[in-house]
């Protein structure tokens, strides 16, 4: 008996031993093997190369200064650096310059920053600045307003660049943002009319193109002031007839990213798969409120109109959500502008603040009697009847002004009476719209001789301390006292401005962030899975 049981706890000790045994090398085996995929893994993404696809229409140049382009100039930013850059807020900073600096009214200078280099290896002079800047006052380009007020531009050395202006310019500065081609690569050239990519100075270059794509690598000769590492290592950029081509090359996965100002793109691609940013346009439209009018000199009465209005309402109406509300001349996202833009509709408080002003409502009608004299709240509102979109906006304006018992008369007039109307400020009320500039200057809207005929002393001082302050705290300072009392006594009243994105797919991954300047912030650190 006893050896029986001695039998049995060998027999179980044994089949131990082997059952340890195959443990252990298949725990090693599978250790190794776990090593060797993790190895493999790291050394294919090593060796993977990210490509990005960019989709865009009408293409007609790649010269930054030549071409037509929006999304050209946008991608440019990251071929093609300027001596100063806009930067995700609207402030200015600096990009091929070194230091920029203002000496008086009418004189600015510029050092570029040591060794740039061409992306062909030679360097970058201020004979390439002076080049460009004569290029840009020969012919049309997209930039020829920048430098419509440089007078000349003198090299006082190598790097040292001297910019003389026919007259004071308040933030001037906002000007150098054009791009700066190479004056001995196009020496020879008939420079409208060149078809050849010009040397690059940014992240990427140029290094091969079709009639159908253009290719763009990693440029080595970038200065790289932070030594930052590219994740995208190709750009290939398709280029389609139409932005519905496009799309749909976009929907089946052929490229990776299109910028847009169709605000309803969904309609076209879906959404799963895609993600978008939308980003506040450029394009502002305004109610410009005569101050020298009888009626409309008292604030009180321009307060109330801007109480009366909905503005939520004619964004659903006329352009079904896809415009933001606007309320002020900088808030398509400048620093010095950090309010949310927002309606300031409250019929209530419009009929409060007319009572408070003495004017009283009977018979459907505002009346205020001085000096045994009775004015009646009676105003014109001017539109171009070109425009139906502003015509719609015109006609919502004008029923939800009656609404409260403001008697609007509406005239839609003619593109000739329009002009004139405009020039000889010779209405009460007018729908107008500009183009906003990358610039903080409000010269337009505030200084004399504006089209609301509006003057204020505080805000004339100011405006006059800002254009020789470069410190943005101090900057913002300022800039919100003009806030607060454009806010207070409303001589223009801002409407909406456009929406622009950019549609990417989900497969691209960064800080995506794009303004009107460019939509490729942050470009170093994207990258495509």
């Amino acid at each position: 008996m006893k050896s029986n049981i001695i039998k049995y706890i060998f027999i179980i000790f044994a089949i131990g031993i082997i059952v340890f045994a195959i443990y252990k090398m298949n725990f090693q085996d599978n250790g190794q093997n776990t090593a060797n995929v993790e190895s493999t893994t790291q050394n294919s993404s090593q060796n993977k190369e990210s490509v990005l696809n960019i989709g865009i229409s009408d293409f007609d140049n790649i010269n930054p200064l030549v071409t037509k382009n929006k999304d050209i100039i946008s991608l440019s930013t990251i071929l093609y650096e300027p001596l100063l850059e806009i930067t995700e807020d609207y402030g200015i900073g600096l990009k091929l310059a070194e230091e920029c600096s203002k000496s008086d009214a009418t004189t600015y200078l510029v050092k570029l920053k040591n060794n740039l280099k061409w992306d062909n290896g030679s360097n970058v002079t201020g004979e390439d600045v002076k080049f460009t800047v004569e290029k840009l006052q020969e012919g049309e380009s997209v930039y020829s307003d920048n430098v419509e007020n440089i007078k000349s531009v003198e090299i006082i050395d190598g790097n040292t660049i001297r910019f003389n202006l026919k007259k004071e310019e308040p933030f001037f500065e906002y000007n150098l943002i054009f791009p700066i081609v190479s004056s001995s690569q196009f020496k020879d050239e008939d420079f409208y009319k060149s078809r050849i990519a010009p040397y690059a100075t940014g992240m990427y270059k140029v290094s091969a193109a079709t009639g159908e794509s253009m290719e763009l690598v990693q440029n080595e000769n970038w200065a790289n002031p932070n030594n930052v590492e590219r994740n995208i290592d190709k750009i290939t950029i398709y280029f389609y007839d139409t932005m519905g081509d496009a799309y749909n090359s976009l929907k089946i996965g052929n490229i990776d990213l299109v910028c847009t100002s169709i605000t309803n793109v969904e309609d076209y691609i879906g959404t799963i798969g895609f993600a978008t940013k939308d980003y506040k346009g450029r394009e502002l439209d305004f109610i410009s409120l005569n101050c020298e009018d009888r009626i409309l000199e008292n604030k009180e009465v321009r307060q109330a109109i801007n109480y009366a209005i909905d503005k939520n309402k004619i964004n659903s109406s006329v352009f079904s959500n896809n415009y933001y509300v606007s309320s002020f001349p900088l808030d398509y996202g400048s620093y010095l502008y950090d309010k949310e833009s927002k309606s300031s509709y409250n019929e209530e408080k419009a009929k409060e603040v007319l009572e408070d002003a003495g004017w009283e409502y009977r018979y459907g009608y505002w009346r205020k009697t001085e000096n045994y004299t009775t004015q009646y709240l009676n105003l014109n509102l001017v539109v171009e009847n070109s425009n139906k979109t502003r015509v719609k906006v015109a006609e919502l304006i004008e029923e939800q002004l009656e609404e409260i018992g403001i008697n609007v008369s509406l005239y839609k007039v003619s593109n000739s009476s329009y002009k004139n109307y405009l020039k000889n400020k010779n209405y009460d009320m007018i729908i107008t719209g500009v183009n906003n500039g990358y610039s903080p200057d409000l010269s337009y809207f505030l200084s004399k001789g504006n089209i609301a005929n509006y003057e204020n002393e505080e805000i004339t001082s100011i405006l006059n301390e800002v254009k020789n302050i470069s410190d943005k705290d101090l900057l913002k300072e300022k800039y919100n006292r003009i806030i607060e009392i454009y806010e207070d006594e409303v001589p223009y009243i801002c409407l909406y401005r456009n929406k622009s994105k950019v549609v990417y797919s989900i497969r691209v991954t960064g800080n995506i962030n794009p303004n009107n300047y460019t939509s490729y912030y942050n470009f170093e650190d994207w990258y495509r899975q």
